[in-house]
């Protein structure tokens, strides 16, 4: 059932892949496998030709001499980046876009998009690339050598649960890329600004999810959530529980979770 759900909300494929990650017993496929996987995330899964490939970079990844972090850095100040998510886009969509292609989650609230706009502003484009590069968040989720995934689907720790459901506005589907989605103004905008969880839609391609989006009404689904701790008690439990939600109030409930503090675990179809 919960690989049902997953298809429904169009994200199967990104809960079920391993990450990737290049190791010193690594042979030429696995390096290949490894360029192709950086090419997917960074440029959200954009169709590339064979002359806009990065030829140099690879073969130095390729003979040891960068890491993949190194190699998706390159990736992220390419031309072929710049071109189809920094000129022709809004400010705001470039910056969630970087959130989704280098952290591989939504960006949390307001303030982390207006710090990459001073950066932006300050001292361009390639310096606010590298600000996600070089963060704690990129070395502790991914370090050198783990190719970047979509890791906002879950909820983590030093993370909120906002970035849940946002992170659905960005990922709508396996086979839609970001440059094919045809939008050059945020998503996010509007939620972030305000503090608001986006609402939450499955994918309407059947080819992902072999349901019509006109059908999902009459879905449910089952949240596995767990409590916040108790402020009268001595000792901190954190209990788990479950409730089951229509489609039609999912996105409701998971802002009301988020006020008080639940943190949610899974989403399945009921």
């Amino acid at each position: 059932m919960a690989i049902l759900a997953g298809e429904r909300l169009g994200i199967a494929p990104s809960e079920t892949s391993a990450s990737i990650e290049l190791t010193p017993e690594r042979n030429s496929e696995d390096v290949d496998v490894a360029i192709r996987a950086v090419y997917k995330q960074v440029l959200g899964n954009s169709y590339i030709m064979e002359s806009e490939r990065l030829v140099v970079p690879e073969s130095q990844l390729k003979r040891g001499e960068i890491s993949v972090r190194e190699f998706v850095r390159q990736v992220a100040k390419s031309d072929f980046y710049r071109w189809r998510f920094v000129n022709n886009c809004y400010r705001y969509r470039t910056i969630e876009l970087n959130f989704k292609h280098l952290l591989g989650r939504a960006p949390n609230d307001y303030s982390e998009m207006v710090a990459h706009s001073q950066i932006l502003d300050a001292s361009g484009f390639e310096a606010d690339i590298d600000s996600y590069l070089d963060s704690d968040e990129y070395q502790q989720n991914f370090g050198e050598n783990i190719v970047p995934y979509h890791r906002g689907f879950q909820t983590q720790v030093g993370q909120k649960n906002v970035g849940f459901s946002r992170m659905f506005q960005l990922f709508r589907g396996y086979s839609s890329s970001d440059r094919g989605q045809q939008q050059n103004q945020g998503k996010l905008t509007r939620e972030v600004i305000q503090n608001l969880a986006s609402p939450i839609y499955p994918a309407s391609s059947r080819s992902l999810t072999g349901v019509s989006s006109g059908s999902r009404g009459s879905s449910t689904y089952r949240l596995q959530i767990m409590q916040p701790p108790s402020a009268n008690s001595a000792v901190l439990r954190r209990a788990t529980s479950e409730v089951v939600v229509p489609f039609e109030q999912l996105s409701s409930k998971l802002q009301q979770l988020n006020r008080k503090g639940f943190k949610v675990m899974s989403i399945t179809l009921s």
